[in-house]
């Protein structure tokens, strides 16, 4: 079991995170920290607390795939820095691999707002109806299903609408685990929950009319 997680000046929650990974990593889990350039010491924070860290450019897809190219583990997870796994995700996870060939977790959305929790039900349903997955919900696959698709796309956004896609495509519809990883609910409070909601789905609504993604992500910014 390989965990992939990719960051960019993330040290302020690194100490939570990498607390957070090492009990992964004592119950056996190979753990990668994937440092997209940052400048805030993010990399010696996670190496100084015991774990690996390579270096790649900036572009959560190409962390990924570099994370997934170095692991050795025949499962991937591909983990946000500001998402926590819940507990017994690992057997939950392996035990869905048996059956299905990638899949994701029901997310939990953390914050001060009312409607972070309808926000997080109705991304679960969607997904689950849907067949696809957003990062937020820790994607997870074998590495055959990985190398099957050409790993996450070489996208600056929507890399994980993509090789969702493509997984369901190729292998079938994924594994919905209702076991809840908790993420933050930053972005969502931000920026505001329902302008945050108009501008995903816009975003997707473009994507799917075949917008070029380096547009959307600049509106995204």
């Amino acid at each position: 079991m390989s965990i992939i997680v990719p960051m960019l000046d993330e040290a302020a929650q690194l100490p939570a995170l990498c607390a957070h990974l090492m009990r992964f990593a004592r119950a056996g889990a190979e753990v990668l920290l994937v440092d997209g350039g940052s400048r805030d010491g993010s990399a010696a924070i996670a190496r100084a607390a015991g774990l690996r860290v390579l270096d790649s450019t900036p572009s959560r897809a190409c962390q990924m795939n570099v994370g997934a190219h170095a692991s050795t583990g025949e499962a991937l997870l591909f983990l946000h820095a500001d998402t926590r796994l819940p507990d017994g995700a690992l057997l939950a996870l392996l035990q869905a691999l048996q059956g299905r060939a990638w899949g994701r977790f029901d997310v939990r959305i953390e914050g001060t707002s009312r409607m972070l929790p309808v926000v997080a039900m109705m991304m679960n349903l969607r997904s689950r109806l849907s067949g696809i997955a957003t990062g937020d919900q820790a994607l997870f696959m074998t590495r055959a299903a990985f190398y099957a698709v050409g790993g996450f796309p070489k996208q600056p956004l929507m890399e994980d609408i993509d090789i969702c896609r493509a997984l369901k495509r190729r292998l079938g519809r994924p594994a919905c685990l209702r076991l809840h990883a908790r993420t933050s609910g930053r972005r969502w409070e931000t920026r505001g929950v329902w302008r945050t909601i108009a501008l995903m789905w816009w975003l997707r609504w473009r994507h799917f009319c075949g917008a070029p993604v380096e547009q959307l992500a600049r509106t995204y910014r």
